[in-house]
């Protein structure tokens, strides 16, 4: 499975009048043994107070299934550190903790939340699990409370899609009409497949939305809880080529051609000189696209092979804006807005890739900088670098970088 793809996707909306999501979700990429980590942990309750523990609760699990503490210890550290509502008995944050390896043999741990789905080949597999009790200390003169964690393991396939939530999903529309005890796990279940069925290839990060846009639905539009759904989906890996910039040898224009040409992948443009350059060497002319302008970024082009073409610095500068503010806790609202500009298309075909190649031309555009200024300082590169830290820190893509 060296050619299969792990790709990441949640999304997010906090309780209706909440500022804040009282659920917290990290995933992270082990610099060391390149395991991909992630966590979804639901707080009780909403707003800040909620927020906190579950941010809590998931970094946790995160750091100690990092360090390779055994999964029974960490979980055990970690229930007798959450606090314990006096009136109900219960954890103040419940977990959903997935270990996966490069060799896509994945581990699982769960308290309290629904249970994950494992899709494969269009069907809902349903896995063995361990019950693992965990004592939990109290006070002197409390009787010792037990916690049951669920564990599980199994060997990923491509194609496969594991799917978890918090209980704002399975929750929805509790009272209504139509699902007066809620939308429930099995009907759940029928709408992941459903989607899935409509469109096969659909990436973790729109299955994730999709489904929590139906949980809002239930709820007629207004969040009754924070909903919050995470998609893990194996994959063969998505390609894409970003040229910006360009050669600081005109001779090497031509190459900078045959690498846009010879690219297997979708392909961006990102900036007027780039452009040029290769609807020059390839024969191939641009149309600049005058409607929907947007006041602040650019207009788009086309040209026949490049999937976007858009201007350079300012496009870039926002793309990494984008990127930055939407990798935070409900941040994906700005992802997804109505607002469709060069910025926005960008971060679109970024995100849905996973595999990144930035070309990246090394002259220095007088327009932006004093020549005299040393290439490291030049403000393409420092952009593209931001981006590349983005992309392969937050959002787990492998980025490279290549100057011309």
């Amino acid at each position: 499975m060296n050619d299969t793809f792990i790709e990441v996707g949640h999304y997010q909306l906090c309780k209706n009048g909440e500022a804040a999501p009282g659920d917290a979700f990290l995933s992270q990429k082990h610099d060391g043994d390149g395991r991909v980590i992630t966590v979804l942990s639901d707080g009780l309750g909403s707003g800040i107070k909620a927020g906190v523990l579950s941010t809590l609760t998931a970094t946790m699990a995160m750091k100690f299934v990092a360090s390779d503490i055994p999964i029974r210890r960490a979980a055990t550290i970690i229930m007798n550190t959450l606090p314990v509502c006096r009136e109900r008995g219960i954890s103040y944050a419940t977990f959903t903790l997935v270990d996966i390896e490069p060799n896509s043999s994945v581990r699982i741990m769960e308290y309290d939340n629904p249970d994950y789905v494992l899709v494969r080949q269009n069907v809902v597999v349903e896995p063995i699990k361990q019950a693992m009790p965990i004592e939990r200390k109290s006070a002197k003169s409390a009787p010792t409370r037990e916690a049951i964690l669920y564990y599980s393991d199994y060997r990923a396939r491509p194609g496969d899609r594991l799917v978890f939530f918090s209980d704002g999903v399975t929750q929805s529309g509790m009272g209504m009409r139509l699902t007066p005890l809620g939308w429930g796990a099995a009907p759940v279940q029928e709408y992941i497949l459903e989607e899935i069925a409509k469109r096969q290839d659909v990436s973790a990060r729109e299955l994730a939305r999709s489904i929590v846009t139906r949980a809002v639905q239930n709820d007629q539009y207004q969040a009754r809880d924070d909903i919050t759904c995470a998609v893990i989906y194996f994959r063969h890996p998505r390609d894409l080529l970003i040229m910006t910039g360009p050669p600081v040898n005109p001779d090497h224009d031509a190459e900078m051609a045959r690498e846009f040409t010879g690219f297997n992948g979708k392909k961006i443009l990102c900036g007027g000189t780039t452009a040029n350059i290769v609807s020059r060497e390839l024969g191939k002319p641009l149309k600049l696209i005058m409607k929907d302008l947007d006041p602040v970024v650019p207009p788009m082009s086309t040209m026949d092979g490049a999937d976007l073409v858009t201007e350079g610095i300012i496009t870039m500068g926002m793309v990494s804006e984008i990127l930055d503010r939407s990798s935070l806790p409900g941040g994906n609202l700005l992802v997804d807005s109505d607002r469709k500009n060069a910025a926005t298309r960008m971060v679109e075909l970024l995100l849905d890739s996973d595999r990144i190649t930035f070309l990246v031309g090394t002259k220095i555009n007088e327009a932006h900088q004093d020549p005299n200024m040393p290439v490291e300082l030049e403000i393409r590169r420092n952009v593209v670098k931001k981006i590349q830290s983005l992309l392969s820190e937050r959002y787990l893509k492998e980025v490279s970088v290549r100057y011309i």
